[in-house]
C-alpha cells in the first residue's frame, strides 16, 4: 500500500516526541519527512542549563541522532528553515529553495524568547538562552572574573545565572518585580531563594528596570532606569517566550497568541496539526515539557487514525535546576477568597511548605528547601483527590500516613549518587541518573524498562520518581491516573473501559483489536484486567474467559507454600451447623489435615493436593456448601456479630442481616477482593469499620460505612448514611458495590478508589439521587443473575477432563 506523505517542521522535543509516539502505533502508514533549523539530530533542550554550568556535555543531551533518523527511514532536513506553506498544492518551501509535498502537515516551530527593544540589543554578547548555539556562545564569553548581567529573575534566567557562576563570572540578576520567579513563588519562598542565590554568590537587584546595554559592538554594560550602570562582559535576557506563529500566519492558518488547535491538536486546515510551545488550546499556550509530551502522544494518536484520543489542560508543576536548591510550584499555590492556606515556615533551616486547599482538594501546592513530598502533592492534585482524611498530616507528607517508600528525610538533590534507592535490584540513584541523561528517558515506565529499579516490590517507586523529576527539572510530570493498563497497550484504564462500553465490545481479541493491542495474546496483567472489565460491563453477554483470571482464580482456591491448596467452604454470615461441621471433619481425617478458622469466620481446610480438589468440591457441594470465593477478586465473605438475639449489648439482628447480605451478594466479581461486615451495636464486634462496605447497629437503624481496609495499610471506613431498615441497608449496599464495579479501576481496592473519586462524589451518586441510586442497585441484581454460578458445583456436574488437576504421570525412559 502506498504510504502517505508526513512532514513535520520542527525538530524540537514535541515535534520528535509526536513522531516516537506515532512509530509505536503504524510504522509503515507514513513517508515521514523532518525539517529542523537547528544543524543537529533531536536534543534535550531542558538540560541545556546543565551544559552551561559543566554539569554535562551537549552531546549527553541528544535525545535521536542521525543514525536514529536513518533506522526509521526519516528524511532530515536539517539546517533547513521552512519559510512557506503552500496549503492549495500541500507543499512546504525551505529558504533554500527545498519543496516537499505532503499528506498530513504537522506544525512544531516552538517559541521565541521574548526580546526588548532596547538601545544595545544589537550589540554582540547581548543574548537569549534558547539553543545549543547560543550555549555555545556564553561558554565562549565566560571566563573566570568576567561579568554577566542575566535580565529576567524567572526559572531561565536564574539558571542561566547559576550556569555562569559555575564558570567563575561575576553574576547579576536584574529582575523588574520585587519578587523572584514571582509566577511560581510567593513571598516567603521567593525571599529564601534570593537569599540561597547571594549565598552562592549571585547578586540580586529586585525591582530594577533595564533601561539599554551600552558597548561599541560588544557589550560593555547595562544601564538601568534608576541612573545605575552594571558592567557586563555578557548580558543574557531572559524575560518569557511567545509562540513561533510566523509560518503559520503566512500561511492563513488561524492563530491567536498561538496556532489554535482543538483537543485532537488539529488546526483549522484539517490536514494540519500543531503540538508544542507554538499552540494555542483552549485560550492556553505552553512552555514546560509535559503537557508537550501529552500533546505528542494525542497527535499520535489522530495520525495513526485511530482518532480517540483528546487532549486536555491538567495542573503544571515547576521545579528550578539549581544544585542545592529544592524549589517546586504546582497549582494555583497564591490562595485567596474561598480557599485555606497550610503553612509550615523554618527560616532558620531554610524549609517553605505552603498547601492551598479548596471544597477539600488540594488546589496547590509551594515547597521551598523540602520537596520530599513534591509527586504525592500533584498527584492529590491531578486527581482531585479529597484530602479531609488527611489533613492532619498533610503538610508532613506521605511518609507520616504509615506507607512505605513514598517519603524520605533526604532530599533527593543531596543524595550521593553511591546510594541504593532499589534494593530489590541494586540500583544506586548514579545508575537511575545515567540512565535518565544517555538514554533520554522521561517516565517512571522507562526507567523501569531500562534499570529494573522500582520493579520488583516498588516501595522505592516515590524515590525514583523524585530522582527522575530533579533530574529532568520541572517539566517531568507522573501521570499514573494516564499510566497504560500494561506494556502490551498504550490506553489507560478509563480509556480501556470507555471503549468497551462505548464501543459495546465483548471480547478480549475483540478489544484488543479495537485498541490497537501491541502484542497478539497480551499478558498476565493485562488479560485479567480486560476480562473483569468485559464481564462487568456487559453481564451475561461476555463470556468469562477462565484462562484470563489468575492462578487462584482458574483453581478455585489459595496456592499456599508447600504448593498444596486451602479449601474454603462459604459458612453464610459466618454461621454453621453440626452437619457442615461433620461433613469439614470427616475431610480433615480423609486427606489428615487440620481445619484453620480464618479472620472472616470461616473453615478453611488447608493442605489439599492439587488433584484432590475436585473430590474435596464434590464432597463439599454433595452436602449444599458452596465456594468461599476466598482466592477471588469478588465479595468475600460477611462477618457478623450475634446480635441482639443472643449478645445483651446488641440493638439489631446483625446475624440476621448478615446472613441475609451474604445470600444476596455472593458470587460478585469487583476490581478487587470485596469484604463486608456487620456489627450489631456500635461495639463494632463485627470489626465493620475496617471492611470495604461495613453495617453497624444503632438504637434507630444502621449505619452504613464504606471504604475500609485492613493489611498493610490500615484505612477506616467513611460513614456513608445511617438507614431505618434492612431493605435501605441492602439496596444502598447494592448501588455502593455496582458504582465501584463500574468506576474502579482493576485491581484498586474500594479505598482506594474513594480516595481517588472523594467522598462526596460517592455520597452524591448514592445519596443525592434515589432514582440513580435505585439504577444502580438494579444494575447489580441483574448481573448478579449470571454471576451466582458455584465453581465448585459447576465442575462437579461437568463432564469435562480433570487433567488440569491431575498429576503428570511418571514413565520409565526408553533404554
Amino acid at each position: 500500500m502506498k504510504k502517505e506523505k508526513l512532514i513535520l517542521v520542527g525538530n524540537g522535543m514535541a515535534g520528535v516526541r509526536a513522531i516516537e509516539e506515532l512509530l509505536a502505533l503504524a510504522p509503515d502508514k507514513y513517508e515521514i519527512t523532518v525539517f529542523g533549523e537547528e544543524p543537529h539530530g533531536n536534543y534535550n533542550r531542558i538540560l541545556l542549563s546543565h551544559v552551561l554550568s559543566g554539569e554535562k556535555p551537549f552531546a549527553d543531551t541528544v535525545l535521536n541522532d542521525r543514525a536514529w533518523y536513518e533506522k526509521h527511514g526519516i528524511r532530515l532536513e536539517s539546517g533547513r528553515k521552512v519559510v512557506a506553506i503552500n496549503r492549495a498544492r500541500r507543499q512546504v518551501i525551505a529558504a533554500d529553495g527545498t519543496i516537499a509535498d505532503y499528506d498530513k502537515l504537522l506544525l512544531a516551530t516552538g517559541a521565541r524568547p521574548t526580546m526588548m527593544p532596547l538601545p544595545g540589543s544589537h550589540l554582540f554578547g547581548v543574548m537569549s538562552f534558547r539553543n545549543i548555539a547560543e550555549v555555545e556562545t556564553m561558554l565562549d564569553l565566560a571566563r573566570p572574573g568576567r561579568r554577566a548581567v542575566v535580565v529576567g529573575g524567572g526559572l531561565l534566567g536564574l539558571e542561566a545565572a547559576y550556569g555562569l557562576k559555575q564558570r567563575g563570572m561575576q553574576v547579576t540578576v536584574v529582575h523588574l518585580m520585587d519578587k523572584l520567579m514571582e509566577r511560581q513563588l510567593d513571598a516567603p519562598a521567593a525571599a529564601l531563594l534570593k537569599r540561597s542565590l547571594e549565598e552562592r554568590g549571585i547578586a540580586v537587584e529586585l525591582g530594577a528596570e533595564t533601561q539599554g546595554f551600552v558597548g561599541g559592538k560588544q557589550v560593555e554594560a547595562v544601564r538601568l532606569r534608576d541612573g545605575r550602570t552594571l558592567p557586563a562582559d555578557l548580558a543574557v535576557v531572559a524575560i518569557g517566550i511567545r509562540p513561533n506563529v510566523e509560518l503559520a500566519q503566512q500561511s492563513g492558518i488561524h492563530c491567536q497568541r498561538g496556532i489554535v488547535v482543538n483537543g485532537s491538536m488539529q488546526t483549522y486546515d484539517p490536514r494540519i496539526y500543531a503540538v508544542g510551545e507554538c499552540v494555542e488550546h483552549a485560550g492556553n499556550t505552553y512552555g514546560l515539557v509535559a503537557p508537550l509530551f501529552k500533546q505528542a502522544k494525542v497527535v499520535a494518536n489522530h495520525l495513526a487514525g485511530l482518532g480517540h484520543a483528546r487532549y486536555e489542560d491538567q495542573p503544571l508543576a515547576t521545579k528550578l535546576k539549581i544544585t542545592g536548591i529544592d524549589l517546586y510550584s504546582a497549582g494555583h499555590f497564591g490562595g485567596g477568597d474561598g480557599y485555606e492556606e497550610l503553612v509550615m515556615e523554618d527560616p532558620g533551616r531554610g524549609v517553605y511548605k505552603k498547601l492551598v486547599i479548596r471544597d477539600n482538594r488540594l488546589a496547590g501546592a509551594l515547597l521551598y528547601g523540602d520537596t520530599t513530598n513534591e509527586t504525592w502533592y500533584y498527584d492529590l492534585m491531578r486527581d482531585g483527590s479529597d484530602i479531609s482524611e488527611l489533613r492532619p498530616n498533610l503538610l508532613h507528607g506521605h511518609g507520616h500516613l504509615g506507607d512505605a517508600g513514598h517519603s524520605g528525610a533526604v532530599a533527593v538533590a543531596s543524595m550521593p549518587d553511591e546510594t541504593e534507592v532499589c534494593g530489590c535490584n541494586g540500583i544506586t540513584k548514579g545508575m537511575i541518573v545515567k540512565a535518565i541523561t544517555d538514554k533520554g528517558l522521561f517516565t517512571l515506565e522507562e526507567v523501569r524498562s531500562h534499570t529494573k529499579a522500582s520493579a520488583s516490590c516498588g516501595s522505592c517507586t516515590g524515590k525514583v520518581e523524585q530522582i527522575l523529576a530533579f533530574t529532568l527539572g520541572g517539566d517531568y510530570s507522573p501521570a499514573p491516573q494516564e499510566k497504560p493498563l500494561c506494556g502490551c497497550t498504550e490506553h489507560t484504564h478509563a480509556e480501556v473501559r470507555n471503549a468497551i462500553r462505548e464501543q459495546h465490545l465483548t471480547t478480549i481479541p475483540e478489544t484488543m483489536r479495537f485498541l490497537e493491542w501491541k502484542t497478539p495474546d497480551g499478558c498476565p496483567k493485562c488479560r485479567p484486567a480486560l476480562n473483569y472489565y468485559l464481564i462487568s460491563t456487559w453481564p451475561g453477554e461476555a463470556k468469562d474467559d477462565p484462562q484470563s483470571r489468575v492462578h487462584n482464580e482458574r483453581v478455585h482456591a489459595n496456592i499456599q507454600n508447600d504448593g498444596s491448596y486451602s479449601v474454603v467452604p462459604r459458612t453464610w454470615g459466618g454461621l454453621t451447623n453440626a452437619k457442615e461441621l461433620r461433613v469439614i471433619a470427616d475431610l480433615a481425617e480423609k486427606y489428615n489435615v487440620p481445619v484453620k478458622v480464618t479472620g472472616g469466620q470461616r473453615l478453611a481446610i488447608p493442605f489439599i493436593k492439587k488433584e484432590d480438589l475436585p473430590k474435596v468440591w464434590a464432597t463439599l457441594n454433595d452436602n449444599d456448601m458452596l465456594s468461599g470465593f476466598a482466592y477471588g477478586k469478588a465479595v468475600r465473605s460477611v462477618k457478623s456479630c450475634v446480635g441482639k438475639g443472643l449478645c445483651r449489648f446488641g440493638t439489631q439482628d446483625s446475624l440476621g442481616l448478615g446472613v441475609a447480605v451474604e445470600k444476596k451478594f455472593w458470587g460478585a466479581w469487583t476490581p478487587h477482593k470485596f469484604k463486608m461486615g456487620v456489627s450489631g451495636c456500635p461495639r463494632n464486634c463485627a470489626e465493620a469499620t475496617i471492611k470495604d462496605f461495613g453495617i453497624v447497629g444503632v438504637d434507630s437503624g444502621w449505619e452504613l460505612h464504606v471504604g475500609g481496609t485492613c493489611g498493610v495499610r490500615v484505612r477506616a471506613t467513611d460513614l456513608l448514611c445511617k438507614v431505618a431498615t434492612d431493605d435501605e441497608a441492602i439496596e444502598h449496599a447494592a448501588a455502593f458495590l455496582q458504582l465501584y464495579r463500574e468506576e474502579g479501576w482493576y485491581l484498586e481496592r474500594s479505598s482506594a478508589w474513594i480516595e481517588r473519586v472523594g467522598m462526596p462524589y460517592v455520597k452524591k451518586r448514592i445519596l443525592d439521587d434515589g432514582a440513580a441510586r435505585q439504577a444502580l442497585a438494579e444494575r447489580f441484581w441483574h448481573a448478579q443473575q449470571f454471576a451466582q454460578v458455584d465453581p465448585w458445583q459447576d465442575r462437579a456436574k461437568s463432564d469435562r477432563p480433570d487433567y488440569e488437576y491431575a498429576a503428570l504421570e511418571v514413565v520409565e525412559a526408553a533404554a
